[in-house]
């Protein structure tokens, strides 16, 4: 059985930076943890109910009373087969509790039968209008549809997919990514902000805390994800690949400011913004494009000092001119 689960802390958002920690309480549980940032994570507890002798419903109460006993977090959780009921269960569940989709086709397809088309995982708004149109506009109705006029309205690859899905099928794996694999780091407004300086100001920050901390334990990212949160708590998550594995505070910097602009964000009002490193690597084993460009030497030289005199004198010793104030 798959769980997801879904992290919240009671009365507020939980903040990124605690989601490697509750991985950890996942891990003493079972290995098999797919990190799903900000705030959730596949689990296959298949190998974990006969050792620890509970079905993944225990499982799941037991994963619950740990975030609550350890990191004062809450979590819904949502048990299926696979992935996708997983998942689907998850977001049908109040917060805070477990909802079990039996196992078996049959139960499945009850379960998702008479949901909307447009609640299916992987199924778009653009998607949805256009199953509509054509009288599919529950689930149950897309299962039952011929493949054939599945793939006519589709295409040939979504269609198959779309009645898989349908069906309750879901062939994705569980993929282990452990939580050493990625770091994080969060600011929160005194209140909503809608001026993009101190967004911008805030990821400057963020960008040269993640960098100390790799430099400090001596590794390179190769990909950053920033995740902005606004006032009405949704969020809105963008990954971008790094030219090159890095731990270069300016590097991330550019990094994170480039993720801010493909947002386009105009007068929103954010509560928080996060940025997290990801695929993380031993520095030892990365490669560095040499330049020629003394600036960037020099650069890297002054870094280097600077983490020296935040180790001897504290985190706030050296920082940007602009964080300064």
């Amino acid at each position: 059985m798959i769980l997801y689960v879904r992290f919240h802390a009671a009365g507020a958002e939980l903040p990124e930076a605690a989601l490697p920690t509750l991985l950890g309480l996942i891990e003493d549980i079972t290995p098999v943890v797919q990190a799903l940032p900000p705030d959730g994570a596949l689990v296959d507890v298949r190998g974990a109910e006969r050792y620890f002798g509970r079905d993944a419903a225990g499982l799941a109460a037991l994963l619950r009373v740990r975030a609550l006993a350890h990191c004062g977090a809450d979590c819904t959780i949502g048990v299926g087969a696979n992935p996708l009921l997983a998942r689907t269960a998850a977001r049908d569940a109040p917060p805070g509790r477990t909802l079990v989709v039996p196992g078996g086709p049959e139960a499945a397809a009850e379960y998702l039968g008479r949901k909307p088309v447009a609640s299916l995982l992987g199924v778009g708004p653009a998607t949805a209008r256009t199953l509509c149109s054509y009288g599919l506009d529950t689930v149950g109705r897309v299962a039952a549809a011929p493949l054939a006029t599945l793939q006519r309205i589709v295409g040939a690859r979504a269609g198959r997919e779309l009645q898989e899905r349908a069906r309750g099928i879901d062939r994705t794996p569980v993929v282990p990514n452990a939580a050493s694999r990625s770091l994080a780091a969060e600011r929160r407004f005194d209140r909503d902000e809608l001026d993009p300086v101190r967004h911008r100001r805030a990821l400057l920050s963020l960008a040269q805390e993640v960098g100390v901390r790799l430099r400090g334990e001596e590794q390179v990212c190769r990909s950053l994800a920033l995740t902005v949160r606004y006032a009405d708590r949704s969020t809105t998550t963008r990954t971008r690949t790094l030219v090159e594995p890095t731990a270069h505070s300016a590097a991330l910097t550019a990094g994170a400011y480039g993720l801010y602009a493909s947002l386009g964000l105009q007068r929103a009002r954010v509560r928080a913004v996060a940025l997290r490193a990801e695929g993380l690597t031993p520095a030892e084993q990365a490669a560095h494009q040499l330049t020629f460009d003394p600036a960037d030497d020099k650069a890297r030289r002054i870094e280097a000092v600077a983490d020296r005199a935040r180790a001897k004198f504290g985190p706030r010793a050296v920082l940007p001119g602009s964080l300064a104030a």
